[in-house]
């Protein structure tokens, strides 16, 4: 699982950094700081009011405030690393997806892109103009694993193939319900699509989730609900070690993991 995380420079096509959009930041910097140690600084201007995530100093995701006037829902975005975010904006389109924002400039942080897939689920494009981004695997607080939940795979499965050039692998299972792929690049895995049919929460649509790392998940659920989020599906061993997920008080949802190490 934290094979995704272990490289310093990400492949095109990499889940390479994840960003969550809120309508204040101050609550929410201190959950997340509470939840997993987390430290910010400011910037880059280029996106507004935005603070990235540092731990042990090392940079890990970030936060960006919404304008007053966007109601929309609070929700964590997975951003695919590119060396070209305008041709790869170009490729999202021609395959039938949605460039909804940029590609536009970002400053020494490289240029970036706010995309959706032909089913709807929204994904990030970070060209980082060479500029190393590094997570260290299996460092609790540390996004390790992204996974898009939607209907079917089918569909989108070949969109992230002709996108991003995933190779894309079926998983065979006796379970009728159990509609899953890992995307890799060069036979490594990268991400994973579950497709989840009617299961797919109303509310939500198809999405990426990010999975962040934890000593303890059953500690860290428990310790979501203090906090004032909520869990969503309860501590369990899942394909990644033992997972859970959870939503912020924002209503932002994300995964908790303890991965097999």
């Amino acid at each position: 699982m934290t094979e995704a995380a272990a490289a310093t420079r990400h492949t095109p096509g990499t889940p390479c950094w994840v960003s969550l959009m809120v309508h204040g930041l101050g609550s929410t910097e201190d959950f997340y700081a509470d939840l997993f140690g987390w430290e910010y600084v400011p910037g880059p201007e280029q996106l507004g009011p935005y603070v990235r995530a540092v731990l042990d100093g090392q940079e890990v995701a970030g936060i960006g405030e919404m304008p007053p006037d966007r109601h929309l829902p609070q929700a964590w975005t997975t951003y695919l690393a590119t060396e070209d975010a305008d041709a790869t904006a170009e490729a999202v389109r021609a395959c039938g997806g949605t460039v909804a924002v940029g590609p536009l400039d970002a400053g020494a942080a490289g240029r970036v892109a706010i995309c959706s897939d032909p089913l709807g689920a929204v994904f990030g494009l970070w060209q980082t103009q060479g500029l190393p981004v590094a997570w260290t695997p299996g460092r609790p607080g540390t996004p390790v694993w992204n996974e898009l939940v939607t209907q079917d795979t089918s569909t989108v499965g070949k969109f992230y193939e002709r996108v991003f050039g995933h190779e894309v692998q079926s998983h065979v299972t006796a379970a009728d319900d159990f509609d899953h792929l890992t995307l890799n690049l060069a036979g490594r895995p990268v991400a994973a699509v579950h497709g989840v049919g009617r299961s797919l929460p109303h509310d939500r649509g198809p999405h990426w989730l990010a999975y962040f790392e934890v000593e303890d998940t059953d500690a860290a659920a428990e310790r979501v609900g203090e906090l004032g989020g909520r869990v969503v599906a309860a501590p369990h061993e899942g394909m990644r070690g033992r997972q859970a997920t959870v939503a912020d008080p924002g209503g932002a949802v994300f995964a908790l993991v303890r991965s097999h190490r």
